[in-house]
């Protein structure tokens, strides 16, 4: 496995989309802080990098059949992708976890007062998010489709109103981030996703739920950090070059 030494995490789940299920197993981010090496986060994270090298290799060992390759998607299959699937599923889930964290603090709060705080992260977590699905719907992601369709339709290109795809893409990336933060403080509280011997149902299955969001969120912003707004600034990169040579 010395080939993934000098690999960085985000470039591993780039290449092969299986590997989030084991760097999730480990808590090892993928997405906002996927650019070190695997060396470099096991050490940050005090793990034996044979470890995770053995469950990676234990990949290579598996059909990879049915597994998206999302790196070589169109990026506009790849934008339809991300809203029909991960934006609806933020949707979805927000108003019920909003409802079972709110009830969970509301019952239990006075005898675990981390589910208070669990509860206002998410809020924040829930109101960021719903606005900044937004701002990608209605600004960036169209503008990634009509640089598609310049690119195949040789058509002519100009730089949008807010100066090229780098400035939405820098707000994006730093949202990603704050709501990754959030999420992470969310899980330190509830010491990595385990209720404690006297939860109720709506307790535990709060707790599952807010793992789930994490762990929906790590994929999601893994296909727009590491992917779709990396290839979106080449093809732009591209398209201008072009204009410019005409």
């Amino acid at each position: 496995m010395d080939r993934f030494h000098n690999t960085t995490i985000k470039s591993i789940v780039t290449n092969d989309y299986r590997a989030a299920a084991i760097f999730e197993k480990y808590s090892l981010d993928f997405c906002c802080g996927g650019g070190v090496t695997l060396d470099q986060a096991c050490s940050e994270k005090n793990l034996e990098p044979a470890l995770v090298y053995a469950e990676l290799a234990g990949l290579e060992n598996e059909s990879m059949q049915g597994t998206p390759h999302f790196s070589e998607w169109p990026l506009d299959e790849l934008v339809n992708y991300i809203v029909n699937v991960h934006h609806h599923y933020v949707r979805q889930a927000i108003p019920v976890l909003t409802a079972h964290t709110q009830k969970v603090a509301s019952v239990h709060g006075e005898r675990h007062p981390e589910v208070i705080a669990i509860a206002r992260h998410f809020e924040t977590v829930a109101r960021d998010m719903m606005a900044h699905m937004m701002k990608e719907e209605h600004v960036l992601f169209p503008y990634i489709k009509e640089l598609v369709k310049s690119k195949r339709g040789g058509e002519s290109f100009r730089l949008p109103p807010f100066g090229g795809a780098q400035n939405p893409i820098r707000m994006m990336e730093a949202e990603h981030q704050a709501a990754g933060d959030e999420l992470s403080s969310v899980r330190s509280l509830t010491n990595n996703y385990v209720p404690p011997e006297d939860a109720c149902t709506t307790y535990r299955v709060s707790f599952q739920e807010l793992q789930q969001f994490e762990e929906d969120l790590h994929r999601h912003v893994h296909l727009e950090n590491n992917i779709l707004f990396a290839k979106t600034i080449v093809l732009e990169e591209e398209l201008m070059a072009l204009a410019a040579a005409r």
